[in-house]
């Protein structure tokens, strides 16, 4: 298995822009775990009220011999994903007595659904609402009561959310708990063909709202391959969650016996015994790097572009998007799951699903084996799938050599296509992010002039006035961290989709987000600098002729050079209120750009 030589340039690359830093993280973690807040450092009166209210686990908290779990909860019943969280805590309990040890709720954090909040005012917190669960995170694990972490979150800020802040206690033993993706319900092209009827004014709301409630069903994560599904994806290649549990469905025996064995493992990884495996040394330069081949290798979010050089940060490590794009030119897309293709997480599941996926990039030499995981001695080992024997009992067998599901998975030597599913692109426009996993060739290359506006409901209704019906590339600028919180702009795939559909060469340039669901229009998102920071989308003027290339990488205003110099700047709309919009400010005035991660809290901690 030799290492793929662009897969090795680009790690050391990154071990040798993050050596300062990581090294500063490494004696961070170092200091916690031999001079930080522990139990035998607390006050009797500390301890007391750690303990004051653990029943029957109150002697073994209080004699110290034992491990206590720090159980970070995302849960609400609000969140289909979330919800099946509600029971896992009394669970993780009796799984921690089984093996002598115990655990606790350190903490609750918010979870954000973009499914509820998507076209909202209230999506203008969601990229922030990252920044509050990392902080959340490290309120509850700050008591010093614990000496492990079990971590429950799936969803699109928790999971990087969840990281940052427990990173930053990265001397613990840490386990990510998931709680598996909804049944399917209606196929999403289905559901997609609605919503664009809906954007045509062919069906009302209650046609709708009925494929929606078809789609999205019940308990569990949304069945697309979108941020929540990709996250998991990445706690797999990262070697954070026990082998091939990502895509196994709420309610079974399976999950239930899953949460079992990580609860069971977790103790067994701690810093008294001779197989001490702390968060900090997980995530390391290796592992990132195996989150970004899993990224590309799978057609997965945009939103990780932004996300995952966060994550990098807080365990000092610096990853930047030319190191994604140049991972993206030899890392093969050997997952087609929609919207890359017709099926859902589940048909990815059942093809072979992350097992088969980690044994073909590890075969290939596409992704880094010796990573330090929470379950064995490689990444390899946790190509496995989870089942239950005759007896009801877990187990683990080796992923299959071959696809179940041609349609769904292929190998390395076959894929669907010879690159990732991920591209930058540059220009005096700035730099953006596309994904293209999704987007026919055809339609990789729109030349047209543009529209500009300051707000995505300006296009909803410049749409149904017609004044879209044209080869076009739409601007919605003022959107990134900086001004507005950096919303999703996901609202606008139908009516977009419409205009392809109608013939019309269309793309979309944004400096906000565009869902990790996103599809067949070529989306050059993320764009920076921001126009609110000066960026080259504020002098963007309506008519000025735009070329969106995710052939060469080109993101350009094919205006006359000095006219460009010329300009000023537009002006930003006022800041929002309402919504809770107001109390996030901070955030917005103190966040750095998209690329290293869009965060305030980063950025002022000087990390």
């Amino acid at each position: 298995m030799t290492l793929h030589p662009t897969l090795a340039k680009v790690t050391d690359r990154i071990i040798e822009r993050s050596r300062d830093s990581r090294q500063r993280y490494l004696d961070l973690i170092d200091r916690a775990r031999d001079e930080g807040v522990h139990r035998p450092n607390l006050s009797c009166g500390n301890l007391a009220h750690g303990f004051a209210a653990s029943g029957d686990d109150k002697p073994a908290i209080r004699g110290g011999d034992a491990m206590n779990i720090g159980i970070v909860t995302a849960y609400n019943d609000m969140l289909s994903a979330h919800q099946p969280y509600g029971r896992y805590p009394e669970q993780i309990k009796i799984f921690a007595r089984e093996v002598g040890a115990t655990a606790q709720v350190a903490g609750g954090v918010p979870a954000m659904c973009d499914g509820v909040t998507q076209g909202q005012p209230s999506m203008e917190l969601s990229l922030f609402s990252r920044d509050v669960i990392a902080m959340g995170a490290a309120v509850g694990l700050s008591h010093g009561m614990f000496e492990s972490a079990l971590l429950l979150g799936i969803c699109d800020k928790i999971v990087p959310g969840l990281l940052i802040g427990t990173l930053r206690f990265g001397h613990l033993p840490t386990i990510l708990v998931p709680a598996g993706p909804m049944p399917s319900g209606l196929a999403n092209k289905e559901k997609i063909r609605v919503r664009q009827l809906y954007a045509e004014g062919k069906v009302g709301e209650d046609e709708l709202l009925e494929a929606e409630s078809a789609s999205y069903h019940g308990a569990g994560t949304c069945t697309f391959y979108g941020t929540a599904n990709s996250n998991q994806m990445m706690m797999e290649m990262m070697g954070l969650h026990m082998p091939g549990s990502s895509f196994v469905n709420p309610g079974q025996k399976l999950r239930q016996e899953l949460t079992r064995a990580a609860a069971h493992r977790i103790t067994e990884i701690g810093w008294k015994g001779d197989n001490y495996r702390p968060l900090g040394h997980c995530i390391d330069e290796k592992a990132l790097v195996n989150a970004v081949v899993g990224l590309l290798a799978t057609g997965g979010s945009t939103n990780h572009f932004i996300h995952l050089p966060a994550i990098g940060r807080a365990a000092g490590i610096l990853i930047d998007w030319d190191d994604m794009d140049e991972l993206s030119a030899v890392v093969p897309l050997i997952s087609s799951v929609y919207p890359n293709g017709a099926g859902d997480v589940n048909h990815f599941h059942a093809a072979g699903g992350m097992p088969y996926v980690i044994r073909e990039l590890v075969e290939a030499g596409l992704a880094h084996n010796d990573i330090m995981t929470v379950y064995g001695g490689s990444l390899m080992d946790g190509a496995r799938e989870p089942s239950l024997d005759d007896s009801g009992a877990l187990v683990w067998d080796d992923a299959i050599t071959e696809s179940r599901d041609d349609s769904m998975l292929k190998p390395v030597n076959a894929p669907f296509r010879s690159d990732g599913g991920l591209r930058l692109l540059a220009g005096n426009l700035g730099r953006s992010t596309m994904k293209v996993s999704a987007v026919d060739p055809s339609r990789w290359t729109v030349e047209a002039e543009c529209r500009v506006f300051d707000d995505q409901n300006q296009v909803i209704d410049a749409f149904k006035a017609g004044e879209l019906d044209k080869d076009v590339v739409v601007v919605v600028r003022f959107q990134g961290p900086a001004a507005n919180g950096m919303p999703e702009l996901h609202k606008l795939t139908s009516p977009l989709g419409v205009l392809q559909d109608r013939g019309y060469k269309v793309a979309f340039v944004t400096d906000g987000r565009m869902s990790g669901a996103s599809g067949k229009i070529p989306a050059a998102i993320h764009v920076s600098p921001e126009a609110y920071k000066g960026g080259s989308l504020a002098k963007l003027r309506d008519g000025d002729r735009v070329r969106v290339c995710a052939e060469n990488g080109e993101l350009e205003a094919l205006v006359d050079a000095a006219e460009w110099n010329a300009r000023e700047d537009a002006v930003a709309p006022p800041s929002a209120v309402g919504v809770g919009r107001e109390l996030f400010a901070m955030l917005r005035h103190h966040s750095d750009p998209a690329e290293k991660g869009g965060s305030a809290m980063l950025a002022e901690a000087g990390l």
